[in-house]
């Protein structure tokens, strides 16, 4: 029997990228497919706060079983900045150029480049709710790199990896990516649930 699950967000590049990683056995619903048009408030100050805040708009409003993700790009050299912020970093527009503009002028002197991006998936399941986490180390690069991915993907370098995310492409990256290793946690979880 499959298992159907609303993934609590509007960004269709993250909702593809779940989709991908999802098996067969996992039925992933859109805010759209259920007709929740809400730009679900994010006001916690940690990415665990931002995500069951997500997750329980969806469950609470909707009766459906749902998970949520928040991501954060944590600078050492500023920091741990953007960390929650990141999607807002240069502002409410949600502005993926300007938010990596912004950061490549703050970091613009800086010799430690290293950093981390660290998803948190909240699962809430029958009204129980789980956390589930992945992250990467890897570098900023001085210069954004690559067409492929969003957000800060082409001035992000993981570690042991010669190429941006945005270099690597879609099939790479959904190997290795903080948002990868979260799922892979979650679905660890569903395997013995």
């Amino acid at each position: 029997m499959k298992r159907r699950l609303v993934f609590a967000t509007n960004n269709k590049n993250k909702l593809r990228e779940i989709r991908e990683l999802m098996p067969e056995y996992i039925e992933v619903l859109s805010l759209a497919d259920i007709g929740c048009v809400a730009d679900i408030p994010e006001t916690a100050e940690t990415l665990e706060g931002n995500a069951l805040i997500k997750a329980h708009y969806v469950y609470d409003r909707y009766g459906l079983d749902c998970f949520a993700d928040d991501t954060g790009l944590e600078v050492d050299a500023l920091g741990g900045q953007p960390g929650v912020h990141t999607a807002r970093y240069a502002g409410e527009e949600h502005d993926p150029q300007a938010n990596m503009q912004k950061l490549l002028r703050e970091m613009k002197e800086n010799s430690n480049r290293h950093a981390r991006f660290r998803t948190v998936i909240a699962l809430i399941e029958k009204g129980r709710e789980q956390l589930f986490a992945g992250e990467v180390d890897g570098e900023i690069t001085t210069d954004p790199r690559g067409e492929k991915g969003f957000g800060y993907d082409p001035v992000f370098v993981p570690e042991q990896e010669g190429q941006t995310f945005a270099e690597m492409g879609e099939e790479r990256k959904n190997k290795i990516s903080h948002r990868a290793r979260a799922v892979v946690a979650l679905l660890s979880y569903f395997q013995k649930n």
